[in-house]
């Protein structure tokens, strides 16, 4: 009877089990908790079951999920329940007298006694009573705090988040010291059970904002979510655009930064990578260096950023259309360097860079899922070979491997790089229109690109503001970067509840 109300199918508890699990109280006996438990993780060698006896009172029961807790703490808040000498032994009593723990929530079902359990917490059962009590013994090994991988800097802070909620709330909320930052939490998949944790600043970030923010998490129906992009593909906006609309970032600081702006973060159970929103073109050049730095040198930063997004973005398709249908622009001896290198080359130029880019792509995908110990080595060998080979063979031209080389180097200087993945998504489109129209076609595909940039949005905010809808006092942190002394106000296309930054 117990496990057909459970679910059973075919013997053995369905999909839904934890789902029809909220309704079931906490039996009033160790005997019928035991015997629900075990039966509940048949075969799970790592959930531990534990009886002991109060000193002079009633029986108890404790379950852990072996690996996610600290032992120490369980064997001393265990020790503690055996010699308990209070006369009534209820769980308030016990919680308030005996256990040397800093955090016990009381609950009454058995859907969140086990969400709480297989999150890391301890479940004490005593006998008697239909309610049991998650103890925060939360541990186990995990990655410790370490420097960021992605988002490397030469001036700020080292620390970047890691595979730990816990950890990562504790690093945001050591740089706002501020009870108006919020901590909302959620519980997401109905088999992983992944614990969200929406963070905003009350007072400052739009209301509206938040609510559908957790609108959009409360809609997720998913059986597990394994990392911050499963979130990032159900919340976003626009899901068929190559570009991102959702920051992802490791950094602390970033996302202290972003929430004191107006906007809102995403921090998810086993994953160091953070979700900001509202999230637009212009931060795609941002980077958090540029503030620790003097604003002279963040401004020449982000406009070099600019230029190699243009080269990242357009360098080969220009040397197409160029080469192929407007040799007069080039210079009469580069035309006549250029008409050499390529006498003996037997493909086209877009076949030549469409052979180079391939190539390119290949190597550097090689380089990320090699052992790091030899990516390096295999990525940069492999371009010095192949590229060198390649123009002794007569394949392509010593000026396309200049050109690919310089567009590579460019796409790395982009600070996100998801930005800089819709780049490398976006330059083979060009390269096909440049070959077919030369510059008309690039004309066309970059139009294309703003007209489908001005219509998505992040969270309502338009993707290219505060270019369109235009507005003048947010240019002080778009491609310039005023000093701190002239950047009073937050960004207004944002609509942040609280504008004023400073006094």
């Amino acid at each position: 009877m117990r496990m057909r109300s459970l679910g059973k199918k075919e013997g053995r508890l369905d999909h839904k089990a934890i789902g029809q699990l909220k309704h079931m109280r906490i039996e009033n006996t160790v005997k019928a908790n035991r015997a629900l438990l075990e039966e509940l993780f048949t075969d799970s060698s790592d959930f531990v079951i534990r009886e002991f006896q109060i000193e002079k009172g009633p029986k108890a029961l404790i379950c852990l999920v072996d690996g996610l807790v600290t032992s120490a703490l369980v064997d001393d808040a265990m020790q503690a329940l055996m010699v308990f000498e209070g006369g009534a032994f209820t769980i308030d009593t016990i919680c308030e007298q005996a256990l040397p723990v800093g955090q016990a929530l009381q609950v009454q079902h058995y859907s969140e006694l086990l969400v709480n359990v297989l999150a890391g917490d301890v479940g004490l059962i005593i006998e008697g009573g239909r309610t049991a009590v998650c103890l925060g013994l939360r541990g186990g090994e995990r990655r410790t705090v370490a420097e960021p991988e992605t988002e490397t800097v030469v001036r700020g802070p080292r620390e970047g988040f890691t595979e730990k909620l816990r950890t990562n709330t504790a690093l945001v909320r050591s740089r706002i010291k501020s009870p108006r930052l919020k901590m909302k939490s959620f519980v997401i998949g109905t088999e992983s059970n992944t614990n969200v944790v929406l963070s905003y600043m009350a007072g400052i970030v739009n209301p509206k904002l938040v609510e559908e923010v957790e609108r959009r998490l409360n809609d997720i129906k998913i059986d597990a979510v394994l990392e911050s992009g499963y979130i990032e593909e159900f919340i976003q906006d626009q899901v068929t655009s190559p570009f991102p609309q959702i920051q992802t970032t490791e950094r602390p600081d970033a996302v202290a930064a972003a929430v004191l702006e107006g906007r809102i973060a995403i921090l998810v159970d086993g994953t160091p990578f953070a979700l900001i929103a509202p999230f637009t073109f212009w931060q795609w050049l941002h980077a958090s260096e540029d503030y620790y730095e003097r604003f002279m040198v963040g401004t020449l930063t982000r406009m070099l950023r600019v230029c190699c997004l243009f080269i990242a973005l357009m360098a080969p398709a220009l040397y197409i259309a160029v080469s192929t249908y407007h040799p007069e622009m080039i210079p009469t001896n580069l035309l006549i360097s250029i008409a050499a290198s390529r006498e003996a080359i037997p493909f086209p130029a877009v076949v030549e860079a469409l052979i180079m880019e391939i190539a390119f792509e290949a190597l550097r995908e090689a380089g990320i899922r090699l052992p790091r110990t030899v990516g390096q080595a295999v990525s940069i060998l492999g371009a010095l070979v192949v590229g060198q080979a390649a123009v002794q063979a007569g394949i392509v031209s010593a000026a396309m491997v200049i050109v690919v080389s310089m567009t590579g180097i460019a796409s790395f200087t982009l600070p996100r790089y998801n930005a800089a993945i819709a780049i490398r998504l976006l330059r083979f489109p060009l390269m096909l229109l440049a070959s077919v129209f030369g510059l008309l076609g690039i004309i066309l595909g970059t139009v294309a690109i703003i007209s489908h940039m001005s219509k998505i949005t992040s969270f309502g905010v338009p993707y290219i503001a505060p270019a369109s809808p235009f507005s003048a006092g947010d240019w002080k942190d778009v491609v310039f970067r005023a000093p701190w002394s002239k950047m009073k106000s937050r960004p207004q296309f944002i609509h942040p509840e609280d504008t004023i930054r400073q006094e």
